[in-house]
């Protein structure tokens, strides 16, 4: 399972090869593409729930096009372009162990210190104090925009070697 800034989710990007998505099946469009001469849309039939009287009929039909994100959240399925769930849905980043501790100490030192403030003093420290070739210093300096995002939306640790 991959971890999102806002919360762990299902999404599958569609590539045309797909049959199913999340169980339902993927149903390409009579409508083709000129050039390619694929479908130029598919869609699934979401019929998991009772329509209301004045639904319209293809109210539970979601239609995508290849490269839209299909996103399954909580009691909704809905479709994204590829650039609009990157901008909502960035993957965290993944850190080291020790990078994430001292995330965490950071953390708990900086309870009355803004957080701005506290990455900015992480970052300073591991500068003024030096480092060496391979320390965690040295991770946090050439990662420096990896080790913020984690400061602020969160991280995954590195899995052991």
């Amino acid at each position: 399972m991959k971890f999102y800034r806002k919360q762990p989710i299902e999404a599958e990007q569609f590539d045309g090869s797909q049959t199913s998505l999340f169980g339902y099946e993927v149903i390409p469009d009579s409508l083709l593409d000129a050039l390619t001469g694929e479908p130029a849309y598919y869609s699934i039939l979401i019929d998991d729930f009772e329509p209301e009287p004045d639904d319209f009929t293809d109210d539970n039909e979601v239609s995508f096009e290849i490269g839209d994100w299909i996103v399954n959240e909580a009691d909704e399925i809905k479709v994204m372009a590829d650039e609009e769930f990157k901008q909502q849905y960035a993957e965290l980043p993944v850190i080291p162990k020790n990078v994430a501790e001292r995330i965490i100490t950071g953390h708990s030192l900086n309870d009355l210190i803004p957080t701005l403030g506290g990455i900015y003093r992480a970052m300073i420290q591991t500068v003024v104090y030096g480092y060496q070739k391979g320390d965690i210093g040295d991770w946090i300096v050439n990662h420096g925009d990896v080790f913020a995002r984690a400061w602020l939306d969160g991280y995954v640790v590195e899995e052991e070697k």
